[in-house]
């Protein structure tokens, strides 16, 4: 016999026209739904997210049918993906049914289920719908079951898991039912195609044809039935992410990461600046409480809230979805709470794992600077106090501009306010130009400048503050001042490139500032030194040492430097034991978003969960690429217990303790250098194997005298 079934088999082709109304009754409730959430989202203030649409299209695509982003976390990510993949290719497969019921054949005597392609689909469909049964089945376990800390459980979330088991099973029970009442009769041999429907056959083998066709017409019209109430509740309910999920796919910030809206402080009419009201926000960030998942990947990341502070990223957004929908002119920040807001390092964990693509940061800092610019307030005196300094004196310690470049007595340093020229300007920061122990991290780079044979210049007493700190505790005012007086000077003296050891005045010099005008290549010195090993230019004399690596916040998730730092290291003969939390996954030191000129005193210390981390390695020595970090982890290494067990030294630090020299090798330029690398080859291939434990802690030692 053909290799085929009848569509409509037993509920007749006179259903056609009360399915299709019935489904267009649906449709009409679920676009009705849809259209009451854009009156939600209309109450925030316009954004293009269209711009680029190619661009965007193809993103989404990726995401959405890839499952990227949901597979960064393979736990819940892996049986999502199936479960997704598997309703796709069902609801592809009703396609496929609807396409030959009601038109191919009936207006072209086309059989598009026959034959050998039947046989495949079935089978397909069979295997589809058991994937995504027993991926629910898990995921209803894991929320349900052996729920995560923190997961919250809502009636929508019995609803979803409710509703979608019931689809797949009624739809099992009338193919089982059809095909013990059509095909176990007639062509015994088809039904192995479909081994689920199979199955349930042969639970209903012994009846007889009526009631099997009295049983085949209960589960068709409860599984229909269950499938329009399914497409006509997804506005209303949690499901309503498996639209606004892929939308924000779409509506995603195309801007390098981390970029910030910069305001015009001069707009005629403007009084009012930041987010106090959901009327202030965009609509993409009303949007995004719709496509949130309540995954809670963004609150496990997070720095503040694993350290037991009031911040919970999916909290934050979701509070704003509750009070645009309930109280639109509630004070959003009364709502989220003040000690949330400036508990945020702005690290970008929430954003960088979240599989919505669900924007967090900017939020907070949008509802920080209302507190700063409109209503005055402060995480503490101490913020107050560091502000009142970069405004009066440049820098948040209140130190003297004229204290600035005393750091660079006696060394190769070109000031260009005496008109010198040179090959970089090296943008210190304020830390490498005032605190002693980041002063060094100065020096050591100005050594390896020399020792490239770049020419290095500075702004000395003239440099101001980037204004980072201050920008993202919300002082958009001071920033402003203070990066328009660096950006004059950069203008002025003809600055063709930039190179900082601070991976937050890379940011703000090399995004933040071309806003303001600023439009010159500034580049991280990690990034620099490896350019300069890859050259030739510069030679490493390597010698062995195991350390760990911290990924700044600043310069791994937002900038994406992460190779480069660990490849000057690896020629410098480092044998590195990576973090559990490394790469895109680092765990904050606590510095960020402001937090470096404010006291924690919520919860516990930040920067001592990060040093507890890098002591669980077992390297003796943690590199930091950051002036904000190496301060952290001083301090979290003596308030953590962990002096004696553990240290820390800059890159920079690093390599120029490891500079070749021609006395070393006996050759310079690039013969020196291929010395270098084959001396690490030596050390990392063929000589020793990992040091005693007594020698390495020596070497260590050694390493951070």
């Amino acid at each position: 016999m053909e290799a085929t079934r009848e569509i409509y088999w037993n509920v007749g082709h006179g259903v056609v026209l009360p399915m299709y109304l019935v489904t267009l009754m649906a449709f009409a409730a679920c676009a009705y739904g849809c259209w009451k959430r854009v009156e939600v989202y209309r109450q925030g203030k316009a954004i293009n997210r269209l711009d680029n649409l190619r661009e965007r299209i193809t993103l989404m695509a990726g995401n959405l049918f890839g499952q990227t982003r949901v597979l960064r976390v393979a736990g819940p990510g892996i049986p999502h993906a199936l479960f997704f993949w598997g309703f796709v290719v069902l609801f592809i497969g009703t396609l496929f049914v609807m396409a030959q019921a009601d038109f191919s054949q009936p207006l072209f005597g086309i059989k598009i289920l026959t034959g050998s392609f039947y046989k495949g689909y079935s089978l397909v469909l069979d295997l589809a719908g058991l994937a995504a049964l027993f991926t629910l089945f898990g995921l209803a376990l894991r929320r349900f079951v052996a729920r995560p800390e923190g997961l919250k459980i809502t009636r929508d979330d019995y609803l979803m898991h409710g509703l979608l088991s019931a689809i797949i099973v009624t739809g099992f029970f009338a193919e089982g039912v059809r095909m013990a009442a059509t095909e176990l009769r007639q062509n015994p041999d088809l039904p192995r195609f479909s081994p689920v429907g199979l199955f349930v056959a042969g639970q209903f083998a012994a009846l007889d044809l009526q009631s099997l066709k009295e049983l085949h017409r209960l589960w068709w019209w409860c599984h229909f039935l269950l499938v329009t109430g399914f497409i006509a509740a997804i506005p209303w309910t949690k499901f309503r992410h498996l639209l606004t999920t892929p939308a924000n796919y779409l509506f995603v910030d195309l801007r390098p990461k981390g970029s910030i809206d910069t305001i015009d402080l001069e707009a005629e009419g403007v009084e009012h600046f930041g987010v106090d009201k959901v009327a202030d926000l965009t609509w993409k960030d009303i949007f995004d409480a719709d496509a949130c998942t309540s995954c809670k990947r963004c609150q496990d990341r997070c720095p503040a809230f694993n350290t037991e502070k009031p911040l919970s990223p999916m909290q934050v957004v979701q509070q704003i979805g509750e009070t645009a929908c309930t109280a639109p002119q509630a004070d959003l920040i009364e709502t989220v709470g003040r000690d949330a807001l400036w508990s945020c390092t702005t690290c970008r964990s929430c954003q960088e794992i979240c599989p919505a693509q669900v924007e967090h940061v900017n939020k907070v800092i949008e509802m920080r600077r209302n507190l700063v610019l409109m209503q005055g307030e402060f995480p503490g005196e101490e913020v107050m106090v560091a502000a009142n300094n970069v405004e009066v004196n440049g820098n948040p310690f209140g130190m003297a501009y004229a204290e600035r470049g005393k750091w660079a007595d006696g060394l190769p340093v070109r000031h260009l306010s005496d008109g010198e020229e040179a090959d970089i300007l090296y943008f210190v920061g304020c830390y490498a130009s005032f605190d002693k122990r980041n002063q060094e991290v100065a020096k050591s780079f100005v050594k390896i400048c020399d020792a490239a044979g770049v020419s290095v210049g500075i702004l000395g007493k003239e440099e101001r503050c980037c204004g980072e700190p201050l920008r993202k505790l919300g002082n958009e005012y001071l920033y402003q001042m203070t990066a328009q007086e660096n950006i004059e000077l950069i203008k002025g003296y003809g600055v063709k490139k930039i190179v900082t050891t601070c991976p937050h005045c890379l940011n703000t010099l090399g995004r933040d500032y071309r806003d303001l005008g600023l439009d010159v290549e500034v580049e991280h010195y990690t990034v620099f030194i490896n350019r300069l090993i890859g050259e030739g230019t510069l030679a490493l004399a390597p010698h062995q040492f195991d350390y760990t690596y911290h990924d700044s916040c600043y310069l791994g998730r937002y900038q994406g430097i992460m190779e480069q730092p660990r490849n000057v290291l690896h020629v410098a003969g480092g044998r590195i034991n990576e973090m559990q939390r490394s790469g895109l996954e680092s765990f904050c030191c606590g510095a960020g978003g402001g937090r470096i000129l404010a006291e924690e005193k919520l919860g516990s210390r930040i920067n001592v969960q990060r040093v507890k981390m890098a002591e669980a390695t077992g390297a003796p020595l943690i590199v930091s690429n950051c002036p904000f970090c190496l301060t952290m982890f001083e301090d979290g290494i003596k308030t953590g217990d962990c002096e004696g067990k553990l240290a820390v030294r800059d890159l920079a630090e690093v390599v120029a303790e490891r500079l070749a020299t021609p006395l070393e090798i006996g050759k310079t330029g690039p013969e020196l250098t291929m010395a270098a690398v084959t001396a690490l080859a030596e050390v990392a291939g063929r000589i020793e194997p990992a040091a005693p434990e007594q020698e390495r802690l020596a070497a260590a030692e050694g390493v951070s005298a």
